[in-house]
């Protein structure tokens, strides 16, 4: 049964529509109130305050976290700087994913690491014969991401942290309400914003400081509905959704290596030797039967199949994480994983999983709708991600 997270006391008044989902053990809320309007608006104009205590968060440390580090995920964490964050994939050693997360430098040889699935068991067995600590402190550390156009502002006025001049995926750290927290410049939603991260014991005293001073700058709690828009605005995986963990998977399709999922950027075939590098190498010789793309659905021919039932045309109140097929001239070529109605883009959305011959942007693919339980294909055009990608994603932000 699931438990509360540090938060929930607080997420739990702010419920109106007491819909929570599981996440990880932990009771998360979908939707604060009965739509999630007004929350992913805050994300897009004002601030959103989202729980996200459920990640699973590892603290490494000792003489050869580096080289442990290293060791297991594809980018090379020699380049990355004391006080930077970056986002990386791990596999196994047929080079398909295991899983994707962020890491944080705190130190020469000290990292916070999170993940989506448990990966102690893991971690610990790629640490064999090194002097290295891994502890799992995901119900030691609390976390909130605060997210949007105002989030800068209104941190400013509750942290003595100097956040005036924070980079894009850099870390600092201060004070909130008497909490010391760790503040990085970094989240979930394509946009401006935040994570903080602070003890579980005094999570709430942060809670109530950001709330209060933000009612200046229309801070609304954010559920995972309208996260779940917001991510997909921003071309961002989720897990088990848009690809399954190889230690998941039940068979070989259902496996992808990073290339296939986007995340070939994250791979450094030239750093040191790390789990899956050698299928990594063949890989990028050959290239990757799949791709991981955008698709714009043709609003139209979705109104002429409403139309011919003599319906209105449905707006999808929240955002699909069912597979549809896709096709090319009639040939099933890959699956829309992730789809939703952009409210920002007033565009009908997808990531997508398609062969290589098929993702060129600009290529046009059909996708598979139903409407009154028959289905149906409308055209969908390929385009590159994200969908949504303001400047104030990584500019400094404006104090």
């Amino acid at each position: 049964m699931p438990v509360g997270t540090a938060f929930h006391e607080r997420t739990l008044a702010f419920c109106e529509s007491l819909s929570y989902r599981e996440w990880s053990g932990y009771y998360t809320v979908s939707v604060y109130e009965m739509h999630h309007e007004h929350e992913y608006n805050a994300i897009r104009n004002s601030a959103a305050l989202i729980d996200i205590s459920p990640l699973f968060k590892y603290r490494v440390i000792g003489r050869d976290a580096t080289k442990f580090v290293n060791r297991v995920i594809a980018r090379d964490i020699n380049k990355v700087a004391i006080d930077q964050v970056i986002y990386c994939c791990w596999c196994d050693p047929a080079g398909k994913v295991i899983d994707d997360g962020t890491i944080t430098r705190l130190g020469e040889n000290d990292y916070r690491w999170t993940a989506a699935d448990p990966s102690l068991r893991w971690f610990r067995q790629n640490a064999f014969g090194l002097d290295v600590t891994i502890d799992d402190i995901s119900e030691q550390v609390a976390a909130l991401a605060l997210q949007g156009p105002t989030s800068g502002r209104l941190l400013r006025t509750v942290t003595d942290a100097p956040i005036e001049n924070l980079k894009y995926f850099r870390v600092t750290r201060g004070k909130i309400a008497g909490v010391p927290v760790d503040i990085s410049r970094t989240g979930y939603t394509g946009d401006l914003g935040f994570e903080v991260w602070m003890p579980w014991p005094e999570a709430v005293e942060v809670w109530d400081a950001l709330i209060a001073k933000g009612k200046a700058f229309d801070i609304h709690p954010a559920g995972m509905i309208a996260l779940d828009v917001a991510r997909i605005e921003a071309g961002l995986l989720l897990i088990e959704v848009d690809y399954i963990s190889s230690k998941k998977a039940l068979i070989e399709s259902q496996k992808y290596s990073p290339f296939e999922i986007g995340l070939g950027k994250l791979v450094d075939l030239k750093k040191e030797n790390f789990v899956g590098r050698e299928a990594l190498v063949r890989e990028a010789k050959t290239g990757a039967k799949r791709a991981l793309v955008g698709l714009e659905i043709n609003w139209n021919e979705v109104e002429t199949l409403y139309d011919k039932w003599k319906m209105a045309p449905q707006v999808p109140s929240m955002a699909s994480r069912v597979a549809v097929p896709v096709f090319r001239r009639g040939r099933q070529v890959g699956k829309a994983t992730s789809t939703t109605w952009s409210p920002t883009l007033k565009k009908m959305i997808a990531l997508a999983s398609v062969s290589r011959e098929s993702s060129t942007p600009g290529t046009i693919l059909s996708m598979e709708m139903t409407v009154e339980a028959v289905r149906h294909t409308v055209s969908a055009r390929v385009v590159s991600l994200p969908f949504f990608n303001p400047p104030r994603k990584t500019a400094v932000p404006v104090i």
